[in-house]
């Protein structure tokens, strides 16, 4: 089994798409507008060009999004999207452009299971956590260390 993160947008997923392939480095492989989708007949004029689907992939993994409907869209809460990387300055850059014209939760910063560990909401509202995990081996001995 798989497990992917379908993130939900209120008219702007094109523009939070377009930035996260950017930021990750991603290709969008599939959008389509509800106006394009076999039910256009029915879509409203002002829904025409908003996503009714969306896949990026990057390296093995996908991230999928759509704009809700204005009356069914909810602010993104109890949640965050993971993004694992493997170098620290690459996840200063990554949370430093998440954060920009966002709100951030949790400065980056070393942890002790972490070489960089920070939260924010990005200027889109969705939650990120950006981790640059230290081998398990250190997280272990730094736990033991603790108790």
């Amino acid at each position: 089994m798989q497990t992917s993160t379908h993130l939900h947008f209120n008219g702007n997923c094109r523009e939070a798409f377009d930035f996260y392939a950017r930021t990750f480095g991603g290709k969008i492989v599939f959008s389509m507008t509800y106006g394009e989708s076999p039910g256009a007949e029915k879509t409203s004029p002002e829904s025409g060009n908003k996503i009714i689907h969306a896949r990026i992939d990057f390296g093995g993994q996908c991230l999928l999004g759509c704009d809700t409907p204005a009356e069914h869209y909810h602010t993104p809460e109890g949640f965050n999207v993971m993004a694992a990387v493997e170098q620290p300055a690459e996840a200063e850059r990554i949370f430093a452009t998440l954060a920009d014209g966002g709100q951030v939760t949790m400065a980056v910063q070393e942890t002790f299971w972490a070489h960089r560990f920070g939260m924010v909401t990005d200027r889109f509202g969705t939650p990120w956590m950006v981790n640059c995990a230290k081998p398990l081996g250190a997280v272990t001995a730094a736990a033991r260390k603790s108790a």
